[in-house]
């Protein structure tokens, strides 16, 4: 096909495609599906050879947000049958982490519900971020919210490497998915991020009833920011939450739009991330050769994949676990990154041989349940 040669090539040098282009390739039928993976996964070769990066999620405080997101389990109002629990302390903190960090994690991402942070929970996560350290060096991504002057600052001077916060949608659906925050509140942390020295790392969640258009403004957004990670959601329809059944994702659809966000930002990490199990279900070893990131284990509310499925799957489709010693990205892109006062993160802990985690997933299950509480959809 003559448009995924264009879309390859230009991904190749790091040209983006126009948005006719973009949209052309969610259009694709799924007779042509193996001739997109085959395109996004040239680039993602290109850029990234056949390495994977682990991340590991760690919940620091779970529910009981004033926000209104419709996605979310944590949502206000919601009624989602998750566990909800206040600040965990830095060494329960550090447990977790070091849990994923003994299978392979190179990042640890720490999350915590709500608007935004305090500066008394910025001391809370600085305090944790030393407690993780302890256990070994690793890069860290803090997800606390909207960011406030000087915050960001603060966490990049506590040792994290990296900030998340994801713009989920277009800015014209925005107002369909939240009230309580808009997009624009959004791409400001995101460049406050920048602007302290953090990674910015931001995504979008595919399947709450947006369009094409919407996917492929979102992803262009993202590249204007010019974020240094992308993860990508697919939708989890909690039960007790406004979107509650809406599964309108299917396989085929999952790696288009993965595609699509490799060729628009092709030297970007793209992590694969939250409902990829019960959206891709078993494709799930063809997103990896689009995507050269996922999480490992379990997500905020819901339990993922067993890690060492995880882990099985990337050896068994010929990829590697990304070490420690390997720059996540492009050195171009690292160049470019605005420099930081902390010290330079050095080699994590090694990545043993078939690392069991079912050890990580018991520890954890005082803090985390499966959130979803619906049957899986119809393979349609």
């Amino acid at each position: 096909m003559s448009l995924l040669e264009t879309l390859a090539g230009k991904g190749l040098r790091r040209e983006p495609p126009t948005r006719d282009e973009a949209l052309a390739l969610l259009a694709t039928s799924d007779d042509d599906l193996l001739d997109v993976v085959a395109a996004a996964g040239r680039v993602r070769r290109h850029w990234f050879g056949r390495r994977v990066k682990l991340n590991y999620l760690v919940n620091l405080k779970s529910g009981l947000c004033p926000e209104d997101c419709t996605y979310c389990s944590q949502r206000l109002g919601s009624k989602a049958d998750i566990l909800t629990y206040t600040w965990l302390k830095p060494g329960e903190a550090a447990d977790a982490a070091a849990a994923g960090m003994a299978a392979g994690a190179k990042r640890v991402c720490l999350v915590a519900s709500g608007r935004g942070p305090t500066d008394r929970d910025v001391r809370r996560v600085a305090d944790t971020i030393a407690a993780i350290k302890e256990r070994g060096d690793v890069e860290i991504c803090a997800c606390l919210g909207l960011l406030r002057d000087g915050q960001g600052e603060r966490l990049r001077d506590a040792g994290a490497h990296a900030y998340n916060h994801n713009l989920n949608t277009s800015e014209a659906q925005y107002g369909d998915i939240c009230t309580t925050h808009d997009f624009g509140d959004r791409a400001d942390t995101v460049r406050r991020s920048r602007d302290a020295g953090l990674s910015p790392c931001s995504g979008l969640i595919a399947g709450m009833g947006e369009t094409d258009g919407d996917l492929v403004d979102v992803a262009f957004a993202l590249r204007e920011l010019d974020v240094d990670s992308v993860p990508v959601n697919f939708l989890i329809p909690f039960e007790g939450t406004p979107l509650a059944g809406q599964w309108a994702l299917t396989p085929q659809r999952c790696l288009r739009i993965l595609a699509m966000v490799r060729f628009v930002c092709p030297d970007v990490e793209v992590r694969l991330s939250g409902g990829r199990e019960i959206h891709l279900r078993s494709l799930q070893p063809l997103a990896l050769h689009i995507v050269n990131s996922i999480f490992l284990g379990d997500y905020l509310t819901s339990e993922g994949q067993a890690g060492q499925a995880d882990l099985d799957m990337i050896a068994d489709a010929g990829f590697e676990v990304e070490g420690a010693d390997v720059p996540t990205l492009p050195e171009h892109r690292r160049e470019a990154a605005p420099a930081r006062d902390a010290a330079p993160l050095a080699d994590a802990v090694p990545v043993p041989d078939a690392a069991p985690v079912s050890g990580a997933r018991a520890d954890l299950v005082a803090v985390r349940r499966r959130g979803a509480g619906t049957e899986l959809p119809p393979n349609a």
